[in-house]
């Protein structure tokens, strides 16, 4: 199916800032069964945009800004075609424990079994894999023990926006019992890593049809794990709402954990306080079409840019007087 996402981000600030220095993560990946035909990323105050790809294969864009401003606006947009995976089986065959193992041993899969930032281990971690009786020697294969993790966290944990914040450990959904989609990914990562899987922390988007419950906001990025299967790869896994990925599942990005892939990061010089607005879009597309021309008609978009030009025109003649 084809969706067209529009991700746009504004950064207010209190005063004028004298520079800005950011990278984005915004541009959906292509593999397996995903395909980006389209992306355009536009920034407000202009500036030359630059690309490379990190050691995961994520494409980031980066930019400057050195004159001043006093909000920085980010829109991506994107065309993207994503088909349902494969089905999986319900279980795996009694020696897939050892072959997990082997292939653990033949290839490089370090990074996604050690614990990071926001994926670790600690008292309160070990209390709750006690309690869901998280352990790869209970009998259970591989993917039997996943689909009954994907399913208890969901159980046990509240969704619950704004409960947490981008930089909150992973102790703090712990004792809350409830977070946002990245605290069900952190917790499912490191429970995961703990049974020598390999697993990883995707963020992208989720479409919401109005056809299935989804916790997760709607408007917003996603989050969600994949762990390494024998004679499966890469497996999607949706804790937060006790889903395995699939066709209404969009990737941008893969690393050990949110550190390794914000939609965007970056720093600026001065003293200002900065207020973050998001808004994400995503929507089915009929036809390929590029983002000027699928979103040519869209009125609000268009009243965020023509704002953002008005302030550069403003700011421009105040530099000049």
């Amino acid at each position: 199916m084809f969706y067209a996402i529009r991700h746009f981000t504004r950064y207010r600030y209190s005063k004028p800032v004298s520079q800005s220095s950011m990278e984005v993560r915004m541009h959906p990946r292509s593999e397996y069964a995903q395909r980006c035909f389209t992306f355009q990323l536009s920034v407000s105050p202009r500036s030359r945009i630059f690309t490379y790809n990190d050691h995961t294969g994520n494409i980031v864009h980066h930019f400057d800004i050195p004159e001043q401003h006093k909000q920085l606006t980010i829109i991506a947009d994107a065309l993207v075609d994503v088909d349902d995976p494969m089905e999986l089986p319900q279980s795996l065959g009694e020696d897939a424990w050892r072959e997990l193992d082997q292939m653990i041993e033949q290839d490089d899969y370090w990074d996604m079994l050690m614990p990071s930032d926001f994926a670790r281990g600690g008292p309160e971690l070990d209390e709750l894999a006690r309690q869901l009786n998280v352990d790869k020697r209970n009998g259970a294969d591989p993917l039997t023990v996943l689909r009954k993790l994907n399913a208890d966290l969901f159980r046990e944990f509240e969704y619950a926006k704004a409960s947490t914040s981008v930089d909150s450990p992973i102790e703090d959904a712990l004792r809350l019992r409830r977070g946002v989609c990245q605290d069900f990914a952190h917790i499912m990562i490191s429970l995961v890593r703990n049974l020598h899987i390999p697993c990883r922390y995707v963020s992208g988007y989720l479409y919401h049809d109005g056809s299935h419950a989804d916790r997760s906001a709607d408007g917003a990025s996603h989050a969600w794990v994949e762990a390494l299967l024998p004679g499966l790869g890469w497996v999607g896994f949706d804790p937060t709402n006790d889903l395995l990925a699939g066709g209404r599942h969009i990737r941008t990005a893969i690393g050990r954990d949110y550190a390794d892939v914000p939609p965007t990061t970056g720093i600026m010089k001065g003293t200002a306080k900065s207020e973050l607005q998001v808004r994400v879009r995503v929507s089915p597309s009929e036809a390929v079409l590029p983002p000027d021309q699928e979103f040519a008609s869209d009125e609000e978009w268009s009243r965020f840019l023509e704002s953002d030009q008005k302030l550069e025109r403003i700011q421009a003649q105040q530099q000049q007087q």
